[in-house]
């Protein structure tokens, strides 16, 4: 237990370093984030998530302190893992396995967290469009909704870690609610259009409980009128990213959770993933539209993970490990991203 406190604070001491860097730092004025920038930041996360795996692959018994054969066996029962056990193997070869079949589980739950990813970010493009928020303040909202992000998964994946220890049924119920978001995603495809700001729920409960200012105040998320605190439109937009989030997380989780059971690995995955999307954000805005075969792609790939869930017993016993599955996510995201370089959207439609 103390590795994992001491892994886990570790974990967040840097990501909360690397938002600090970022904001009090590097970024101390609001300004509109370019092509360029965006596409070194996000090569920067990417590298360190990478790093992480690279860290896992050969260090990834720190993470709860695995020490001998005993430790090994007592964490595959708690967590359900699929790793196998070869009792005539030594304790550094079965080590080993495991490093490897960590580091496995951590990547590919970072490649789903970022596949999904893209769908939040039109989202998000949408509620930018929709509520007129200027450019140079994207970043400030997305940086406080990453924060928000942060907590809210937390949340997320230790409680649905508890109740799968608690209950196995709930795997099932996962894996079904991802094959109907897959299935729904798929015929709703690209109908996605501006939003009414006037009619959204956060707006209506905003509006209802509390003081709104009726127009931009630069980037204030508050501003004080006649001794009043009022909400600043932009801070509304921020809310409604949030429970956008929110809403994806109630995806993108679950889908991680096909992969491994180990809340930790779902956890860095989830981070790592989520502090890209800021930077993907700025890099993917402006070329979205040329990945059109992308939204078709996680139409797939979502029942492709329920169906995991549902029969992991049967996959566990055939063979089916998560390198299997890591190929198949990534024969579905190269196809689609493929399909829409060779068949691009007419001008018109673009």
């Amino acid at each position: 237990m103390s590795n994992e406190i001491l892994t886990f604070s570790l974990f967040l001491t840097f990501i909360g370093g690397m938002l600090a860097l970022d904001l009090g730092v590097l970024n101390k004025k609001n300004h509109i984030i370019s092509f360029k920038e965006a596409g070194i930041w996000s090569g920067v996360w990417v590298s360190i998530a990478l790093i992480f795996f690279i860290l896992l692959r050969y260090n990834g018994e720190l993470v709860h302190g695995i020490f001998s054969i005993a430790d090994l066996q007592a964490l595959k029962a708690k967590y359900n893992q699929p790793f196998l056990i070869d009792a005539s193997a030594s304790f550094a070869q079965n080590l080993d396995t495991y490093r490897l079949n960590l580091a496995t589980e951590f990547i590919t739950g970072y490649l789903i967290e970022y596949a999904l990813s893209v769908d939040n970010i039109f989202v998000i493009i949408l509620i930018f469009s929709s509520f007129s928020v200027r450019e140079k303040y994207y970043k400030k909202v997305l940086f406080w909704g990453i924060l928000g992000a942060v907590l809210m998964r937390f949340i997320f994946i230790f409680l649905g870690a508890a109740l799968l220890q608690q209950f196995d049924w709930v795997l099932y119920v996962f894996g079904g609610f991802l094959i109907l978001t897959g299935v729904k995603m798929l015929f709703d495809g690209d109908d996605d259009g501006p939003i009414e700001p006037s009619s959204h729920p956060i707006v209506k409960f905003t509006s209802k409980y509390f003081s709104v200012f009726p127009k931009y105040v630069r980037e204030n998320f508050f501003i004080r009128k006649k001794g009043k605190l009022m909400l600043t439109p932009l801070f509304v937009v921020l809310l409604i990213i949030e429970f956008t989030d929110l809403i994806f997380a109630v995806d993108s989780v679950p889908a991680v959770f096909a992969i491994t059971k180990d809340p930790y690995i779902v956890f860095f995955s989830n981070i790592f993933a989520i502090m890209g999307l800021r930077s993907m954000f700025f890099f993917l805005a402006s070329v979205m539209h040329l990945f059109h075969y992308l939204k078709l792609g996680l139409s797939v790939l979502l029942p492709f993970i329920g169906a995991k869930m549902i029969f992991h017993h049967w996959l566990e016993s055939v063979g089916f490990t998560n390198v299997y599955s890591l190929l198949v996510i990534l024969g579905i995201l190269g196809v689609s991203v493929l399909a829409s370089v060779l068949f691009p959207k007419a001008k018109t439609e673009v």
